[in-house]
């Protein structure tokens, strides 16, 4: 106790000075959070945004970003350094693009991002496909929609004529690496390892899960809860609830530990496959 009261000592004009320097700061603070609220967009110095671009409130745009005049970004979308938005590219709200993330192409044609997705470091979501059917000139689309985690170096294609479009659903994990090629149809709540290879006109229904590097031959049709080994190459539709694996994948049985996260009981389990 002796000890404390040591080391009080009566106010002088340094605590004074000190408690007048806190008012001050404690005022530029609301004054900084009143300008923010009135103008809460981030556009750093050296990025490129064409004043044709639709932008929302509330919106960070970092170094070296571009957005393209007829891009569309929704409230709370950040731009980390160097990624870009190019051509007829919508983003619904809080949206974000890492690091290197290239969104759109300067293509006829449209590609939309629903709410709450993220596109990883140096990927590339919405350019034009790798089909030899596309003519230059053609419209082409892409369709993705709400809380998707897009990972590093993973490529998505817009479709190959106007009459398709590729299309992604809501809440899938596709890991580094991927590759969703032309008019595929990707479902709900799926999760694709690094290295899945999908091409053109594959068809994943919901809750699928790859391991890594997996090729999938065009049209091949991915049913709901089932899964497919690592390294396989799939050359025929996979059933549902399947799990098929190899070189050459082949039927190995029920997806029952799949089955089983997804809350089936041990009834439900002992499905027939179709034949």
């Amino acid at each position: 106790m002796n000890s404390l009261l040591k080391i009080r000592r009566p106010i002088g004009s340094f605590y004074l000075q000190r408690f007048s320097s806190l008012l001050t700061y404690a005022s530029n603070e609301k004054r900084h959070e009143a300008s923010s609220l009135e103008n809460p967009n981030f556009i750093h110095s050296s990025a490129i945004v064409h004043p044709n671009a639709l932008i929302g409130q509330g919106v960070s745009i970092g170094p070296f970003c571009t957005v393209g005049s007829s891009a569309r970004l929704g409230n709370g979308c950040q731009l980390y350094p160097g990624s870009h938005i190019f051509g007829n590219t919508e983003l619904g709200e809080r949206c974000v693009l890492m690091t290197g993330a290239v969104v759109g192409d300067d293509l006829p044609g449209l590609t939309v991002l629903g709410n709450n997705n993220i596109i990883g470091h140096h990927a590339v979501v919405g350019v034009k496909c790798q089909d030899m059917k596309y003519k230059p000139g053609d419209e082409c689309f892409l369709d993705i929609g709400d809380n998707n985690e897009i990972r590093e170096h993973a490529s998505i294609h817009r479709s190959s004529k106007p009459s398709d479009r590729t299309i992604i659903g809501n809440n899938n994990l596709i890991m580094g690496s991927c590759h969703i090629a032309h008019d595929c149809k990707i479902g709900n709540n799926n999760i694709f390892a690094n290295n899945t290879l999908l091409a053109g006109h594959v068809i994943a229904e919901d809750y699928t899960h790859t391991a890594g590097a997996i090729v999938v031959h065009q049209f091949c049709h991915i049913g709901s809860f089932s899964f497919i080994g690592g390294g396989s190459v799939v050359s025929q539709d996979v059933p549902k609830y399947a799990m098929v694996a190899g070189e050459r994948a082949e039927l190995r049985g029920l997806n029952l530990e799949g089955l089983r996260r997804h809350g089936f009981t041990a009834t439900e389990g002992r499905i027939q496959l179709p034949v």
